[in-house]
């Protein structure tokens, strides 16, 4: 069967062409043992794109051997960290080089705007990849005093070795990069599998892996149904470590399957690492800039139409500003265009799925139903594609359902609040802790407040802006370790002692 997909974008008439198979040691190939195909749909206009390979079990062992090959022969500590800083700078230059076809590529299959996938996801994408190039020859251990007449010890930092990564629909090139990144500037191989809603950017940078040259078997793509392939990694006795980025819920499933299968990744927490949902506080003070306040909040909440795991969806506003920053906020909001992603006035798409079409719209209507005011949006649009335009409520109550779990979708709920600690503690007050965010002008409050928070991230008078060079993570159900910065080094690394003795003579018998 043919493994190329030729699809036309529908705004320049370009053909581009798209694996369509299982990435494994550097080859398009067919699955071992299954005809299943994915579907994979354009959520602006609900129809579908071209299917793709959806990889088995067999095909998962298949990925794994290859990458257990490459690790013991190619890979691993068989490459110097400069060979490894030199294909991480060669694959940036190559994503570089066709940034405007990826983000096209991304829009029709995500629906976030071209110019967005193109500037921000891939733009950054990119300097994560050469911020890690620049680790790689870098990785050291310590020298540790034991005797100075007898023996030292010294450590090593070594790569964990086989690593599964499952990365999620809302940001599939970025999410790639923080996985592929310090997993090979640490010298791991991987088994990478896309969400089964947005596989084809990850099969296109397949691409891109064999011609930056890395040897065949050190980066694999297995797209599959998260209950074939991603359980199917969770489980394997032969992988070292699994990443995920996702869901709660299936991070627990990771956990568990994890934890009955090889030992290793019981007893080492790092060996799982999970970042996962939140419901993000906002808090807006008194004494915040009220304009760029409400900017934040706009994109806190609106940025990637609301399908940001650290989205700002809980809004807190002191009450002696409350009124007057609503209209702000209001007014803002409606200023956001959501439409399709190949239109340069969009500043946001589609949500990505039927499915979280509905789930949103759930969310919305069970808001209406416990009694919350909707102040802009809660009115689905007609025709197709999944549109949802932003929506706020207001006189909201902390048991409410769309105050609660994760929304996932341009949903935001604000409150109000009259002194530091109420804000603090509705700010706390759920089993979250990825992000959170609060505006004021006086700095003995910012320090406060911020160390009060219980969170990964704390935006002070921002929100939702990341860096390659600091770390990102949650507390609480937000996940487990850190991505991005030196500390996800640590997450792709075992520490090795070493004990050497060069001048005690050993006496036997005791």
């Amino acid at each position: 069967m043919d493994q190329i997909a030729r699809i036309t974008i529908p705004a320049t008439g370009q053909i581009v062409e798209i694996p369509t198979g299982l990435f494994i040691n550097n080859e398009f190939v067919s699955s071992v043992d299954s005809q299943e195909r994915i579907q994979v749909v354009n959520p602006a206009t609900e129809d579908i794109i071209c299917s793709v390979v959806a990889g088995s079990e067999k095909d998962i062992d298949a990925a794994v051997a290859a990458a257990r090959a490459a690790f013991s022969t190619t890979w691993g500590k068989n490459v110097t960290g400069f060979e490894r800083s030199r294909l991480l700078n060669k694959l940036a230059d190559l994503i570089e080089r066709d940034s405007q076809v990826l983000a096209e590529i991304e829009s029709l299959n995500n629906g976030k705007p071209v110019r967005i996938a193109r500037d921000s996801d891939i733009g950054d994408s990119i300097q994560c990849l050469r911020y890690y190039a620049g680790w790689a020859d870098k990785i050291v251990g310590q020298t540790i005093e034991v005797n100075n007449k007898t023996k030292i010890a010294f450590t090593r930092h070594e790569p964990i070795g086989v690593c599964g990564q499952i990365i999620p629909w809302n940001y599939p090139i970025n999410m790639w990069a923080w996985k592929v990144a310090p997993a090979l500037a640490c010298g791991c191989t991987i088994v990478m599998k896309p969400s089964e809603l947005t596989p084809l950017t990850a099969l296109v940078l397949s691409k891109l892996i064999a011609e930056a040259g890395f040897p065949p078997g050190v980066v694999n793509t297995v797209p599959s149904l998260g209950s074939v392939g991603g359980a199917a990694l969770s489980r394997h006795m032969d992988v070292d470590k699994v990443a995920f980025t996702g869901s709660t819920s299936t991070g627990r499933k990771i956990m568990e399957a994890a934890a009955k299968s090889n030992l290793k990744k019981a007893r080492h927490t790092h060996e799982v690492s999970l970042e996962l949902g939140g419901k993000s506080p906002h808090i807006i003070f008194e004494s915040a800039d009220l304009d760029q306040a409400a900017n934040w909040a706009c994109l806190g909440i609106l940025y990637n139409t609301g399908q940001d795991c650290t989205a700002g969806s809980r809004l807190y506003v002191q009450d002696t500003i409350y009124d007057k920053f609503l209209h702000l906020l209001v007014e803002k909001a409606k200023q956001l265009v959501i439409g399709d992603g190949f239109d340069e006035k969009s500043g946001g798409g589609p949500v990505v799925s039927k499915a979280q079409y509905d789930k949103i719209w759930s969310y919305i209507e069970s808001g209406k139903s416990q009694g919350a005011e909707i102040v802009l949006g809660g009115k689905k649009r007609p025709g197709k594609g999944f549109f949802v335009d932003p929506t706020i409520f207001t006189n909201v109550t902390h048991d409410m359902k769309i105050v609660r779990p994760l929304i996932f979708g341009p949903v935001l709920s604000v409150g109000r609040f009259k002194t530091e600690q109420e804000a603090i503690v509705l700010a706390n007050d759920t089993n979250y802790g990825l992000g959170a965010g609060l505006h004021s002008a006086d700095a003995s409050q910012c320090m406060r407040v911020s160390s009060a928070l219980e969170a990964g991230t704390v935006w002070v008078n921002q929100y939702n802006t990341l860096g390659n060079n600091v770390p990102f993570g949650g507390k609480k159900q937000s996940g487990i370790g850190r991505e991005l910065g030196s500390y996800a080094l640590e997450e792709y690394t075992e520490v090795k002692a070493v004990h050497w003795n060069f001048g005690e003579k050993a006496e036997w018998p005791l």
